[in-house]
């Protein structure tokens, strides 16, 4: 039996081996980020055979697909920092309901207006779910693994990605796109079943939001696997809150730094990804290239990406993470000024986007597991998903102003060459907010 009046629950956390309760709560995190892979990505594979079926323009589907996107950086930024208030396991229940519902009611829909309200109900759904596995996962897990951990769980999104494309491809031609919508939405459905069984509250959050003690030792002994009966009192080393309320303490002197450093560099991250995964294959297509070395390169980025995600991942718990992520996108920018000089003609086209796939995801990766611990447990939620909510909006930024580069006559090497400046300002910007990540850390330690 744990005897103390006092435990510090992250220093507690630290000194003892993953448990089988941690692994499975990092498993249920893998499942739900999958799950949200799969719902992201499910109407770029099904949106030929919808348009087919109601024969309706590209640009008229447009709305559909950007329905779930803009109801996802809203959903993160406002049903993602709820939890702050209500716990994680509440916002994630109701989360993953949300998306599983409502990619099953999509299934149903008769016109573009009806599919585009039900895509944006899903992506509020689906906002709500990355930052609360992030941040829940981030206050069980030892802080010596905790980088490789959390980017480890970020490849599900990745797998579930390409999963729901093969899924497709196999379910379209024998019973049509409402299938795989039926089938996008009974995985997450099964996946709450479980979550409500198995799905521990945050014991941090449940410290900081005044709970019986008794109650915070049940909930951490059972996922540490330790009895913590004699323990009076659960503490957190962490930084104070100069105000209230979690979205007003983002701005304050302590926080306000990282938090703009870590907005501008998600937003860098993503511009860099979705101009090129958006706009690299169409590219490939125009310069005469068939249309299956464009799905073969452009899949290369994916590839690499999954791997940089591992491996920065492992470098950040050894080497330090802002370090590890500046250098992940710094290489990265090395690797599009090498992409857009070899050209689409060299052999090496598809090893080189790979190499940047492994950079910038890696690194962007990397930033996912690094936002939780910038901020302490009363606002961590909140922290998180005002980054993953605003840096959003470059991936918005970056699948449109690709069209609008070539329209001006730019070619692919000077839109690469050029991509590399928003690679190298998020390499400034995280390194901006390890600064004062560091300067709050070093508070705490002299308290």
């Amino acid at each position: 039996m744990q005897t103390s009046d006092t435990l510090e629950i992250q220093s507690f956390i630290d000194t003892r081996p993953m448990s089988s309760r941690q692994w499975m709560l990092t498993a249920l995190c893998f499942a739900i980020v999958f799950c949200d892979g799969m719902d992201v990505a499910v109407m770029g594979f099904l949106a030929p055979a919808i348009i087919e079926q109601w024969d309706i323009s590209r640009a008229g589907f447009g709305l559909v697909m950007a329905a779930a996107p803009i109801g996802l950086a809203l959903g993160a930024i406002f049903a993602g920092s709820s939890s702050d208030y209500l716990g994680r396991r509440k916002v994630l229940l109701a989360s993953v309901f949300a998306f599983g519902v409502m990619t099953w009611l999509t299934a149903l829909a008769r016109t573009p207006t009806d599919m585009a309200l039900l895509r944006f109900a899903t992506g509020l759904g689906l906002g709500a779910a990355m930052p609360n596995t992030t941040t829940l996962l981030s206050e069980y897990v030892p802080q010596r693994s905790r980088s490789f951990i959390l980017a480890a769980m970020f490849t599900g999104f990745n797998l579930g990605s390409a999963i729901i494309g093969f899924i497709a491809a196999f379910m379209l031609p024998r019973w049509g796109w409402q299938s795989v919508l039926h089938f996008g939405a009974a995985i997450p459905l099964a996946l709450w079943l479980v979550m409500l069984f198995a799905l521990p509250e945050s014991a941090r959050f449940m410290v900081v939001r005044g709970r019986p003690m008794p109650a915070v030792g049940r909930v951490l002994g059972r996922v540490i696997g330790a009895d913590l009966g004699g323990v009076s009192r659960f503490a957190l080393a962490e930084e104070k809150l100069a105000a209230r309320q979690p979205v007003a303490a983002l701005f304050t002197r302590p926080f306000a730094l990282r938090t703009f450093a870590l907005w501008v560099c998600y937003f860098m991250g993503l511009l860099v990804i979705y101009l090129t995964t958006s706009w690299l294959p169409t590219m490939i297509r125009d310069a005469g290239l068939p249309v299956d070395r464009a799905a073969n390169v452009t899949a290369m980025f994916q590839l690499g990406g999954t791997a940089g995600a591992i491996l920065v991942g492992l470098a950040m718990d050894r080497f330090g993470a802002t370090r590890s992520i500046a250098l992940a996108y710094l290489l990265g920018g090395g690797a599009l000024i090498l992409l857009g000089m070899g050209g689409l003609q060299t052999a090496l086209l598809a090893l080189t986007v790979g190499l940047v796939g492994f950079c910038m995801s890696g690194g962007q990766t990397g930033l996912n597991a690094y936002a939780p611990t910038c901020y302490p447990t009363a606002m961590r939620a909140t922290g998180v998903s005002w980054m993953l909510g605003v840096g959003r909006l470059g991936s918005i930024l970056g699948s449109s102003i690709g069209g609008v580069l070539l329209g001006f006559g730019w070619d692919f090497t000077t839109i690469f060459c050029v991509l590399a400046v928003p690679a190298a300002l998020a390499a400034a910007a995280i390194t901006v907010s390890g600064i004062g990540r560091g300067a709050g850390q070093r508070a705490v330690a002299s308290a």
